[in-house]
C-alpha cells in the first residue's frame, strides 16, 4: 500500500495533538512532510514530534500554500472562518483534504467549496468524527438490520458539560459567533450530520429556540470579580472558576496529572505553574460573566426530513458531564442509545430488549469516542487505495448537517419561525 504524504495547517489540538499523531501508529501508511501554525512554540512542537526540517515548518498556511505541491493531503485544522479560504487554493494546487468542522459559517462558502472540489475532483472529507465510532456505526447497523422497523422519529441530546461550555464557548476561541460561528453549528453540526446520517434523508423544514441563559453580566453573582484570581468573593460557590477547572478538578485539573485538553489549550506543556500563569494573564482566567460571548447555552432544534420523518436535538451547557444520547423510535420497537455508558439497549415491542456493550466492540475509545483515530486511518486507506468504498463523510453528505445548522440558527434568531433548508442548499 502507498505511503500517504501529509501537510498540517493549523498545528493546535485537533491538527497537531489529534490527527497528525494517528502517523505514529500507522508509520508505513502515513507520513508528515509539512506544517504551518503561527504560533512558534507550536511550530517547534511539530518539528520535533515529525523530525522535520525548516524547509518543512511554514509560519503561515497562505504561506505552505505558495510553495509546490508538498504532500497528497492537506489537514486544514485551522480557525472555523478560515477553513475554505484554505481549502480551495489547496485543491486547485492538487491536494486532497481533510477539512475539520465547521466547514464555514456560511452557506454560499459551502457551495461554493463543494463546487471547486467537483471541477478538481479532488477528495474532501469533513471531520464528522462521530461517523467512524463503534457506537453510532453499531447504532446504525441495528437500524438497517430492519429489527425496529421503519424510522418515525428521533430524539438526541448534546450534553455539553458545564466546563465545557466554559472553556470552549464563554472564555475560548468559539466564544463570539462573528468571530467563529454559531454554537449549534460549532458545537452540534456532529449532532446533526448523525440525526442525517442514521436518518438517511435529508431534511426539508426546520425550526429552532435557544439563548444565553447564565453566562453574561447581568447573572454574575454578588462580589464577582472580573478574573477568577483577582479577589473574586464569589469564588469558594462558582463551579465555573478556572482555578477548579484547570487546577484542582480531578476530571480537568493539571494537579490531578490532566495534562491534555483541556490544559494544554492554555500551556503547550501543562504544569502547575504554567497553567497558574495562564490564569492569572489570559483568556482563561476571566470570570464566565464578563467575558465578550455572544453563544447560546442551550437551543432545540426540530427538524422534519423530506419523507415525513421528524427528529429533535437538545444542546444544553447545563450537565455535569459531557455526553450524548439518543432515542430511535421506530414502527416495530425503539433504540435507546447512551455514549457516555456506551451502551445501546434494543427492544422490539413484545420481546424483552437487548443490552449492547459497546466497550466490546473495539479496544480504541480514545477521542471521541475512538472516532478520531478511525476517521484518520479510513481515510489514509482511501486515498492509498481507491478501490475502497466512498468516503462516508465526504464533503457533500457533510453539507447536509451545515445547512440545517444554518437554518435553525436562521429560524432561532426569528424566534422559532420555520425555515426551509432547501432555500440555503440552492
Amino acid at each position: 500500500m502507498k505511503q500517504i504524504t501529509v501537510a498540517i495547517a493549523g498545528c493546535g489540538g485537533r491538527g497537531l495533538d489529534t490527527y497528525a499523531v494517528v502517523a505514529k501508529k500507522i508509520p508505513d501508511k502515513m507520513k508528515i512532510v509539512a506544517v504551518a501554525d503561527m504560533l512558534p512554540e507550536r511550530l517547534q512542537k511539530a518539528k520535533q514530534q515529525f523530525s522535520l526540517t525548516d524547509e518543512q515548518c511554514f509560519r503561515t498556511v497562505e504561506e505552505m500554500l505558495e510553495s509546490e505541491k508538498l504532500a497528497d493531503v492537506l489537514f486544514v485544522c485551522t480557525q472555523d472562518r478560515q477553513h475554505v479560504g484554505h481549502a480551495i487554493p489547496a485543491i486547485r494546487k492538487g491536494y486532497h483534504i481533510l477539512l475539520e468542522k465547521p466547514i464555514s459559517p456560511s452557506a454560499e462558502e459551502c457551495r461554493a467549496l463543494l463546487k471547486e472540489a467537483k471541477k478538481y475532483n479532488r477528495e474532501v472529507v469533513v471531520c464528522h468524527v462521530l461517523r467512524y465510532t463503534p457506537f453510532y456505526r453499531k447504532v446504525k447497523e441495528v437500524i438497517e438490520s430492519g429489527i425496529i422497523g421503519d424510522i418515525v422519529s428521533l430524539q438526541a441530546i448534546e450534553n455539553v458539560g458545564y466546563w465545557h461550555m466554559a472553556h470552549s464557548f464563554v472564555r475560548g476561541n468559539w466564544r463570539n459567533t462573528a468571530e467563529t460561528s454559531p454554537m449549534i453549528l460549532a458545537k452540534c453540526c456532529h449532532d446533526l450530520d448523525i440525526l442525517v446520517w442514521l436518518m438517511g434523508q435529508r431534511c426539508s423544514e426546520v425550526s429552532s429556540f435557544g439563548d444565553t441563559a447564565l453566562f453574561k453580566a447581568d447573572k454574575a453573582p454578588q462580589g464577582a470579580a472580573l478574573r477568577c484570581t483577582q479577589g473574586c468573593k464569589a469564588k469558594e460557590s462558582c463551579p465555573y472558576d478556572a482555578e477548579k477547572i484547570y487546577l484542582t478538578n480531578p476530571q480537568t485539573g493539571v494537579l490531578h496529572g490532566n495534562v491534555g485538553w483541556p490544559c494544554n489549550v492554555l500551556a503547550l506543556y501543562p504544569t502547575e505553574a504554567s497553567i497558574t500563569e495562564a490564569i492569572e494573564k489570559g483568556p482563561y482566567g476571566r470570570c464566565v460573566y464578563h467575558c465578550d460571548n455572544d453563544t447560546v447555552d442551550h437551543q432545540i432544534v426540530n427538524m422534519q426530513m423530506e419523507n415525513g420523518v421528524t427528529a429533535s436535538l437538545t444542546m444544553c451547557a447545563f450537565t455535569s458531564k459531557g455526553h450524548r444520547s439518543l432515542k430511535v423510535m421506530g414502527t416495530m420497537g425503539d433504540i435507546e442509545a447512551d455514549m457516555g455508558a456506551n451502551t445501546i439497549e434494543v427492544c422490539r415491542f413484545g420481546d424483552q430488549p437487548q443490552i449492547i456493550d459497546v466497550t466490546k466492540l473495539s479496544d480504541d475509545f480514545s477521542g471521541h469516542g475512538g472516532g478520531d483515530v478511525k476517521m484518520v486511518k479510513e481515510f489514509i486507506e482511501y486515498l492509498a487505495n481507491e478501490e475502497n468504498k466512498k468516503m462516508c463523510s465526504n464533503l457533500e453528505e457533510s453539507l447536509e448537517s451545515h445547512y440545517v445548522a444554518l437554518a435553525a440558527e436562521e429560524s432561532r434568531i426569528a424566534q422559532g419561525k420555520s425555515v426551509c433548508v432547501q432555500e440555503l442548499r440552492a
